[in-house]
């Protein structure tokens, strides 16, 4: 029997990416897929596809039984949910609860690499919701997802009319991933599972260091870009002069600690292999996105 695929937080800009590399393949037919979200008018295009279309609340556990009814797959996309602590927590540990009532026969999950030791403030979210998943024990497939390339278009932009990048990574490196290859990846986790419980780390092919990533950008954009290292304490006071959120501005600056201390620099082939296909370049993405990184 076709297990049927839910995949939440379907109208982002990942769970949509996901859900066309599901109806692309031609191994999920759009009556065994169940897309949720809160606002189910997002995804009209998709309802009228076929997809079963289900509002689902993650702040309100008992519209989630309605919602996960009959899926055998479940695959939880992490939540945005940074603005209170243990809020994102209790969102992934309700939806949790909610594959297993619904008698899912397998989780997946989108995680980030190496939960368990990093500096990224949100990583106790991630950690705890695997630990959930698998206090379950219902098989399971966590997907470390790496750092989007997408990521560097909040910094970027503005560093280019500058012509200076204030970071704290150090030597860190990073293998930044587009979010079209790991949709793709997770979308070939999702056909792939079977009885088996795995973790994957999701990463671009090469990591680099600012100084590497900024000579790609400015080479592809035709505009000077200098990295300029700072301290944490430097770079967290120039965060809240630029006018960032100030609860939002420890979040920014644990990436790049968290970069500086080597906690990202893991490449692996496991999205490849999951996608099925070559990864996107990242002297590519950048080409081709030349335009948003010049603002």
């Amino acid at each position: 029997m076709t297990d049927t695929v839910l995949v939440t937080g379907a109208s982002g800009q990942l769970g949509r990416l996901v859900l066309d590399t599901l109806l692309a393949s031609g191994k999920v037919a759009p009556e065994n897929l169940i897309a949720t979200t809160r606002d189910t008018a997002k995804l009209a295009d998709y309802a009228a596809r076929g997809v079963s279309v289900r509002a689902a609340d993650f702040d309100d556990p008992a519209s989630l039984d309605a919602a996960f009814a009959g899926a055998g797959k479940v695959l939880i996309i992490s939540t945005d949910a940074l603005d209170a602590p243990g809020k994102r927590l209790a969102q992934h540990k309700a939806a949790v609860a909610a594959a297993s009532k619904a008698g899912a026969r397998h989780i997946l999950y989108t995680s980030m690499p190496q939960p368990d030791d990093s500096r990224v403030t949100f990583a106790p979210d991630h950690l705890g919701t695997e630990q959930a998943i698998k206090a379950t024990g219902i098989p399971y497939t966590i997907l470390r997802d790496g750092w989007y390339a997408e990521n560097l278009f909040m910094s970027l932009p503005h560093a280019l009319q500058t012509g200076s990048w204030y970071t704290s990574t150090g030597e860190g490196k990073i293998a930044h991933i587009t979010r079209a290859d790991t949709a793709a990846a997770l979308a070939g986790a999702v056909l792939k599972v079977g009885d088996e419980s795995r973790t994957y780390t999701l990463t671009g092919t090469k990591s680099r260091t600012a100084e590497e990533i900024a000579a790609i950008v400015s080479a592809a954009t035709g505009k000077p870009l200098a990295v300029v290292h700072v301290t944490d304490t430097q770079l967290t006071e120039g965060l809240k002069a630029a006018g960032l959120p100030e609860g939002f501005v420890p979040t920014i600056v644990s990436f790049d600690a968290n970069t500086r201390e080597g906690k990202i620099a893991m490449v692996t082939s496991d999205a490849e292999t999951l996608a099925g296909r070559p990864l996107t370049a990242f002297e590519d993405f950048v080409a081709a996105n030349k335009a948003a990184f010049l603002g």
